[in-house]
């Protein structure tokens, strides 16, 4: 079993050496410019690897390029391993990342949040405090009270 900076440094190795790849050496339409690749995972034993990938556009292109990545394995496999030089070069296996849904999710909960503060805000404009405008007791109070 390999330690954990090993499998680091070859986790960097495979996100550089894909990304190259496919900007570069895959001729494959449906992966232009548009996928990005933002992380990689390796095994402790590293056997298999897991690129994370991003996809600039909708649906149907997320598709796309997903068929496309799964078509080019083969060819990126081969580039890890020239690449790499260790004796068994790790199978690879592509996962669309979550962080495009879950920035736009917290966009969506920050923008509920501005609204909602803006109403009270709006609310609070005209409105009195309900002790008056200094609710708080002061020294010379108190010794009128007292006598």
């Amino acid at each position: 079993m390999a330690d954990n900076a090993r499998a680091k440094r070859l986790a960097d190795l495979i996100r550089e050496v894909v990304a190259e790849k496919l900007l570069r050496g895959v001729k494959d339409p449906r992966l232009g410019t548009h996928v990005t690749v933002t992380d990689t995972r390796v095994t402790g034993d590293l056997r298999e690897a897991t690129v994370f990938y991003t996809v600039y556009g909708d649906d149907e292109d997320r598709k796309a390029a997903a068929a496309g990545l799964e078509s080019a394995k083969g060819v990126l496999r081969t580039a890890v391993g020239a690449a790499a030089g260790v004796k068994h070069t790790p199978s690879l296996s592509f996962v669309a990342d979550a962080l495009p849904e879950n920035a736009r999710t917290i966009d969506d909960l920050l923008a509920r949040a501005r609204a909602s503060d803006e109403e009270v805000r709006k609310a609070s404009s005209g409105a009195d405090y309900a002790a008056g405008a200094d609710p708080y007791r002061k020294p010379a109070d108190e010794q009128a009270e007292d006598e």
